[in-house]
């Protein structure tokens, strides 16, 4: 086994592999690939974001037409009452919209083409903390 104290006497491959690492070796690779992953993976902070506060509310809705047709692909905004800041979604197939907030008094409006009117708009809503607000429907004429 010769002079070497690592050695325990197994025989070592003569590629010069991982296996042949000593345990301690491979272990400090193992650990320093991990963290290497997971920084590579971490978001970091968003640069040049809108600066709205974070979300923690939901107002959800489903906009349709005076016939109860869904209405697909149309802006919906929540407007806060007290700073004017907006939050957007599109309505999916089902006509039905969720929007994220923070916490406050919001107005909903909707994208209008042509000569299009709401015939049915939900009242102000009023979001705290960890609230769903479902059913601010939108009713829309003249499609």
């Amino acid at each position: 086994m010769g002079s070497d104290p690592t050695h325990d006497g197994t025989p070592r491959g003569t590629g010069g592999g991982w296996c042949n690492l000593p345990p301690m070796t491979r272990l400090h690779i193992a650990l320093a690939l991990a963290v290497l992953a997971l920084t590579a993976c971490h978001p970091g902070p968003v640069v040049g974001g809108s600066g709205n506060p974070p979300t923690s509310g939901t107002i959800a809705g489903i906009v349709s037409t005076d016939g109860n047709a869904p209405v697909v692909g149309r802006k919906v905004t929540a407007i806060d009452a007290s700073s004017g800041a907006k939050f957007d979604a599109t309505t999916g197939a089902n006509g039905g919209y969720t929007i994220k907030v923070p916490p406050g008094t919001y107005r909903i409006e909707i994208e209008l083409q042509g000569s299009e009117r709401v015939a049915k708009a939900p009242d102000v809503t009023k979001v705290n903390k960890s609230d769903l607000d479902p059913h601010r429907d939108i009713v829309i004429t003249g499609r």
